[in-house]
């Protein structure tokens, strides 16, 4: 009986022993698909999508209502004489299509002396680079606007100076001028740099044309509505320069037209707050060709201006 015994556990043991060799086949293939595999390369990669981190973004996320922006009594000081009829501090809201990203407004006061014109444009900047913030982006853009104008680069870029010197070489120190085209080169800027729309810049055509700009200034009386003399030269503080006190960047442009049907001073003022850019044109007519705006006057009414609406961005 043991030879059969014998046997048969030979018979029963050869299922057993053909399994345990398909286990181990399978456990051997299954170690070398994992070692032929490497470790790591799949999931660095989904690990590296997973920890990118997106730019900042922009502080701002609407914009203010551009003719509602400016308080009356600030009105009345940037367009005296207006009292007598207040449909003219209302003014002409720019065409827009979307006022979240691009507002704007115009105002005009004609009088017997001449005549001024008032623009507030805001352009709200958004970078669909997500390796780029909005504040990095309207930098760019305020910087592009600051070399239009011809205005002195900030302290700590010193090719962008000598760039600045050189171009602006010919108008020396006069406040009243700089390179030809400059000031229309600024203004055209405000409605190009964002995918917005063209914000204020095409109410602007009744204006006269700016593109032709004399060099110096005519000795003068008093502005137009008062202010100070002028003479040939500007003083230093009203030159076309960087300001330091608003915002995170600012620039003002002053500009004397005096080749146009009329002669007229043209101020700029370019303000950025975080991802906002903020530009003022503020011009004086004078149908008396003796009597030349005052630059400081203008200015400061500009510089007000400014000062208010960052506040109302603020808000």
């Amino acid at each position: 009986m043991q030879p059969a015994q014998r046997r048969a556990y030979g018979r029963r043991a050869t299922p057993a022993v053909a399994a345990l060799i398909t286990v181990l086949a399978a456990a051997g293939l299954g170690g070398c698909t994992g070692s032929d595999a490497k470790p790591g390369t799949d999931d660095g990669a989904s690990g590296d999508s997973g920890t990118a981190v997106s730019a900042e973004p922009g502080r701002y996320r609407t914009l203010p209502e551009a003719c509602g922006a400016v308080g009356r009594k600030t009105l009345q000081t940037l367009l005296p004489g207006a009292e007598q009829d207040d449909r003219v501090y209302d003014g002409q809201a720019a065409v827009t299509y979307d006022i979240d990203r691009r507002d704007g407004c115009r105002w005009k006061l004609e009088t017997a002396s001449g005549t001024r014109y008032l623009t507030i444009d805001f352009q709200r900047v958004v970078s669909y680079d997500p390796s780029v913030s909005d504040d990095d982006r309207a930098q760019a853009a305020y910087e592009k606007k600051a070399a239009a104008a011809h205005i002195p680069a900030a302290t700590g870029s010193p090719s962008a100076s000598s760039s600045a010197r050189t171009k602006g070489g010919a108008s020396g120190g006069s406040g009243s001028s700089s390179p030809s085209g400059s000031g229309s080169a600024a203004a055209g800027e405000t409605g190009k740099d964002d995918k917005g729309d063209k914000g204020s810049k095409d109410n602007k055509s009744d204006t006269g044309d700016k593109g032709d700009k004399k060099s110096g200034t005519p000795s003068s009386d008093a502005g137009a509505s008062g202010g100070s003399d002028q003479t040939d030269t500007a003083p230093q503080d009203t030159a076309p320069r960087r300001l330091d006190d608003l915002g995170d960047d600012a620039f003002l442009d002053d500009q004397l037209i005096t080749k146009d049907s009329g002669i007229h001073r043209d101020i700029t003022l370019v303000f950025r707050s975080s991802n906002v850019i903020a530009t003022i044109e503020y011009d004086q007519w004078t149908t008396d060709t003796k009597r030349i705006p005052s630059s400081q006057e203008l200015q400061e009414n500009a510089q007000d201006l400014a000062d208010e609406l960052t506040g109302r961005l603020n808000e």
